[in-house]
């Protein structure tokens, strides 16, 4: 059974100052992944990477709020160029740079938030919990992405056919 955010009381003490920030709720004006919205995927990935970290006695806290804040930027990255580099460059420092506005950065989680697109940047991670936040970004931008595409194709096919719906 998959555990909802809002029930583990331990993981929204951690993320909840947070939460309830208007820069971090801004995140909801910008969709991510095709089907998802900014704040959905940030969630995700913060929740998850905290359920993992805490498997592999990892940092919980940081982990948690890095992961929370790792996309807190406020552009379309579909459509806006930098001439500093790549979205995957830029985006991290620029949430970055957000994310120590609204709270204290520890150096953990400016790892986790700066290197969270290693493999499609070069520089690795220093921590696990930066692998951590790094991966389950990476599966979290599939599922958001590729699961909703499937359903959709299949229920198409299904139509086509002459298939219900089920």
């Amino acid at each position: 059974m998959r555990k909802n955010w809002q029930d583990d009381k331990e993981y929204v003490s951690l993320v909840n100052d947070l939460m309830n920030r208007e820069e971090v709720q801004k995140l909801k004006e910008f969709k991510q992944h095709h089907y998802s919205n900014r704040l959905e995927h940030s969630i995700n990935v913060s929740f998850r990477s905290y359920r993992v970290a805490k498997k592999m006695n990892g940092n919980v806290r940081a982990t948690a709020r890095a992961g929370l804040l790792h996309d807190l930027f406020y552009y379309d990255w579909h459509t806006q160029k930098f001439s500093e580099g790549t979205h995957a460059y830029v985006h991290p420092r620029i949430a970055l740079k957000n994310a120590e506005k609204i709270t204290a950065i520890s150096d953990l989680e400016k790892d986790i938030i700066v290197k969270h697109m290693w493999l499609a940047t070069i520089a690795p991670p220093k921590y696990k919990e930066s692998y951590i936040v790094t991966f389950v970004d990476k599966y979290c931008a599939c599922q958001e992405l590729l699961v909703p595409a499937v359903t959709n194709f299949k229920n198409k096919c299904k139509n086509y056919l002459g298939f219900a719906n089920n």
